[in-house]
């Protein structure tokens, strides 16, 4: 039976739950608090990982982050006014860190992200946003033969629950990207993946396209949501917005929707950061390169080459540190010799992330009325049209292709 249903968060998320819900002929009202792609969405690499299934908390990261500390670079920090808020999170993280359960996360996370290329072909081959999209790799590279053996866990959680990769030597590497500098000597290729070649375009697009199929978006700010007779309202600064059930996809702001709703989920966020750099640059690579010592990305977009990176615990509202991804330039220049270094733009924005690298998604605790699609870290873009998808089949009664019940939000 259609119902109306109010989605909040005009994200990859968002976006892709009210294309997939559209499908189903439900009355679909998208609302955010910003235009639409303004958080997350907009900043990311542009990779879209098929079979994805390695947890961030991994055996051994308390000792990767206190080595980090000490590198030049270090891709990981914690600002020191925000230690105290964050640390009940790492600790939860570092708990996700024990063997037992970082095989349990990633054969759930391996559950969704298998789907992830043909559930985004599923969602939106029909349409223009199809060019959006490009065939490509996703390729790690490594200086230093002891940096790529320390990547064994992984590869052996890889091995175990089935994602295909390849090693490479530096010889394959420069066939692949000849413009790479010839100092990576060892690489991991993961081949059945996709390149974004302009993620706002992407996400832009498809609440676009959503509305010419009859969808409404409305900038709105959720303040308080109440469920009651089989309806759920939501207030704000804009008014009261009714509907049969509500969809919480909003990223790094859910946890306070989501409590409104009776559930405490243990969300933060990692702000990322990217550089933008001149669109003379994006013909240099073919797709992402990862640099396994530095862990920034390259990726080639329309715009241009763009570097990412860097994860900062700072909360939701701290004032961006720009100075750490532009101490990335010289790394990135080295790596890439014929790069222009030009700053066209930079942007930082939040990672919505839970413990255990797992989303959650499914319904509320205490209501069917409300649904949740949020935390999906770093792999949001990956994860965006399989959730759409799970969250439209939930709706109309019908079994996922998984059993949603490891991302539930109780699950803590």
């Amino acid at each position: 039976m259609a119902e109306r249903i109010i989605i909040i968060g005009a994200g990859v998320i968002g976006a892709a739950s009210a294309l997939a819900l559209q499908q189903d002929d439900h009355d679909i009202l998208l609302v955010d608090r910003e235009a639409p792609c303004a958080g997350a969405s907009f900043g990311n690499a542009g990779v879209i990982v098929n079979d994805s299934c390695a947890p961030t908390a991994m055996p051994g990261i308390l000792f990767d982050v206190i080595r980090m500390i000490g590198q030049p670079l270090p891709p990981v920090s914690i600002r020191p006014a925000y230690f105290h808020k964050i640390l009940p999170w790492l600790i939860r993280f570092i708990w996700q860190s024990r063997t037992a359960a970082v095989t349990n996360n990633a054969i759930h996370l391996y559950a969704l992200s298998k789907h992830a290329v043909k559930s985004w072909r599923q969602l939106i081959d029909k349409s223009k946003l199809s060019s959006v999209l490009e065939e490509t790799g996703w390729l790690k590279v490594y200086e230093l033969q002891k940096t790529f053996n320390a990547t064994s866990k992984a590869r052996v959680l890889m091995d175990a629950i089935g994602t295909q990769y390849q090693v490479l030597t530096g010889e394959q590497i420069r066939d692949l990207e000849p413009n790479l500098a010839p100092i990576f000597n060892v690489g991991l290729y993961q081949e059945d993946c996709l390149r974004i070649v302009n993620p706002h375009r992407l996400v832009a697009g498809m609440v676009d396209l959503f509305v010419s199929r009859g969808g409404e978006y409305r900038q709105f700010s959720v303040e308080m949501i109440k469920v009651a007779n089989e309806t759920v309202s939501l207030s704000g600064p804009g008014g009261v917005l009714v509907a049969n059930r509500v969809l919480i996809a909003a990223g790094a702001w859910s946890r306070t929707l989501a409590r409104l709703c009776g559930d405490n989920v243990p969300l933060d966020t990692e702000r990322g950061y990217h550089l933008m750099l001149p669109e003379s640059t994006r013909s240099l690579l073919n797709g992402p390169v990862v640099n396994g010592e530095s862990s920034f990305v390259l990726s080639p977009m329309e715009m241009g080459i763009r570097i990412s990176g860097q994860i900062e615990f700072a909360g939701l509202t701290a004032t961006p540190n720009y100075a750490r991804m532009r101490s990335l330039l010289p790394a990135a220049k080295r790596m890439l010799p014929d790069l222009d270094t030009h700053e066209e733009s930079v942007w930082m924005g939040c990672r919505p992330s839970l413990p255990d690298s797992l989303p959650v998604l499914g319904f509320a605790s205490n209501t069917h009325q409300v649904l949740y699609a949020f935390g999906h870290q770093h792999l949001g873009m990956t994860l965006g049209a399989i959730t759409g998808l799970v969250i439209a089949d939930l709706v109309a009664g019908r079994k996922p292709v998984m059993d949603v019940s490891p991302y539930r939000p109780n699950r803590f």
